[in-house]
């Protein structure tokens, strides 16, 4: 880490300034939604997920339609989302765990989350933070380049980047969360980043010389 606790706390108050109360950009009305949309947006864009889902949830309502639907009317449904074949298969699977389970009620505990079918960790923080606020940090492509840009981990896998911004941050991990992905997404781009027109942390970037031309 690169920054001291003043620049630390500068950081996270302007994050937590410029993304007041944003929330995930997936669409969805209740726990069992966000969950399908989260497992479906793994290498996928929200975007996506969004013009897929409303025929899916149309289709399969809850865990229990789903855990019983048939895999290539599934596939069908999803298939212009990535790496679909797989996705439908864990999203059955995951259904039917939790029908059998957790009496068709999605756990709202991120190590019970874990244990279901293409659930994985950032997938569990991520419903935990959205639909519950909880103090965690999901580490998806977005926030591990902020995170590395802004010279707050140099962590190489997104699990040690989470635990490094957990340590730093400590509070308000939900907002941060959210605010670091809609950052990356439309400002601290992977290519053609924002830096001088819209970005208002490069004082702390370590990546800017690299960027400036860009």
């Amino acid at each position: 880490m690169n920054h001291n606790q003043n620049d630390i706390k500068k950081i996270k108050e302007l994050f937590l300034q410029h993304y007041k109360g944003a929330k995930t950009e997936l669409n969805y009305k209740n726990l069992y939604e966000l969950l399908v949309a989260v497992m479906l947006s793994a290498q996928c864009t929200d975007k996506r997920v969004n013009i897929i889902t409303p025929a899916l949830f149309k289709k399969y309502p809850s865990v229990k339609e789903l855990s019983s639907a048939n895999i290539d009317e599934l596939k069908e449904l999803i298939k212009s989302c990535s790496f679909f074949n797989n996705k439908a298969k864990n999203l059955i699977s995951m259904a039917k765990s939790v029908v059998n389970e957790f009496n068709s009620q999605i756990p709202l505990d991120e190590k019970l989350l874990i244990k279901l079918a293409g659930v994985g960790q950032k997938s569990a923080n991520v419903v935990m933070i959205e639909y519950a606020n909880a103090n965690l940090m999901a580490v998806d492509t977005h926030v591990f380049r902020v995170s590395h840009r802004l010279g707050l981990s140099s962590a190489k896998s997104a699990l040690k980047t989470q635990e490094d911004l957990e340590k730093i941050f400590k509070t308000d991990l939900s907002a941060l969360h959210q605010a670091f992905v809609l950052f990356g997404r439309y400002i601290c781009k992977a290519k053609n980043p924002k830096c001088e027109d819209k970005c208002f942390v490069k004082e702390f970037c370590i990546s800017k010389e690299r960027f400036k031309a860009l």
